[in-house]
């Protein structure tokens, strides 16, 4: 299965993408990340590469309260441990009810039939936007209604891929940038959620966020793997090109289909 893309999909400008990477830096928004352990230490880098201020605590007792104070919650579930279970539900509950964007990203729900059932049980508590790959999307919507269901309750969808797609009730973006050597680096695309929620907390128009903040990160990629030597080397040229890049570099490097 694959979402429709609309037949009114326009081409990204080049000036809104940056225009939203600099209300990022210039605001500063909180995120708090409730993230997998294999990827907090290189999201909470990304995060602060982009001007953003990460948070990361998985406790019960802290949760809420660091959710509802922070301008954007993102739930990864790369390693759903018994703590992260109890975490996340009140995380999504503090941060909708002081109105911040809630993303989830269902790492390997594919994998495991119970992680499946608890993302959905998620995203039916409400999300603003869901990133997560095509074989992510076929297990958590066998049944395309319930998608279009989530879509026209305002739901965004970012579909990763080597065309990345942005699915919503209102405009949809189809992306192009991005890099191979980015995927043999663990957390990369756990790391690009949190982008997605940053520039969500800057940006009421969630698709808009979310084609912005994939475009950003995925240009970084390629900034990043001309300068890289291999996996190794890619980590400190992705998070300086972040923290660099300029308007040019996105006008110049900017592909959408």
């Amino acid at each position: 299965m694959s979402l429709s893309i609309a037949a009114s999909t326009q081409s990204l400008s080049a000036d809104k993408v940056f225009d939203l990477l600099q209300r990022v830096r210039e605001r500063g928004p909180k995120v708090h990340a409730i993230t997998n352990a294999v990827a907090q230490t290189f999201t909470a880098n990304v995060l602060l590469a982009i001007g953003a201020v990460p948070s990361m605590t998985v406790s019960a007792d802290e949760v809420a309260g660091f959710a509802a104070s922070a301008d954007a919650l993102l739930v990864n579930l790369g390693t759903l441990d018994e703590e992260r279970r109890k975490a996340i539900p009140l995380a999504i509950a503090a941060a909708r009810e002081a109105g911040r964007p809630v993303g989830i990203d269902p790492v390997f729900v594919n994998r495991s039939p119970s992680r499946c059932g608890f993302a959905r049980e998620l995203l039916a508590s409400g999300a603003d936007l869901v990133r997560l790959n095509e074989a992510e999307l076929n297990a958590l919507f066998p049944d395309k209604a319930d998608i279009d269901t989530l879509i026209s309750a305002g739901t965004v969808f970012a579909v990763t891929g080597a065309e990345d797609r942005i699915e919503s009730s209102g405009e949809d973006f189809r992306l192009l940038n991005g890099h191979p050597l980015m995927a043999r680096v663990t957390a990369t695309g756990c790391a690009g959620g949190a982008v997605l929620s940053a520039f969500a907390s800057v940006e009421e128009d969630r698709a808009l966020a979310a084609a912005c903040g994939l475009s950003v990160f995925n240009i970084a990629g390629e900034m990043a793997a001309e300068q890289a030597q291999g996996p190794g080397s890619l980590v400190p040229e992705l998070l300086d090109a972040l923290y660099a890049m300029t308007s040019r570099d996105i006008a110049i490097r900017l592909k959408t289909a």
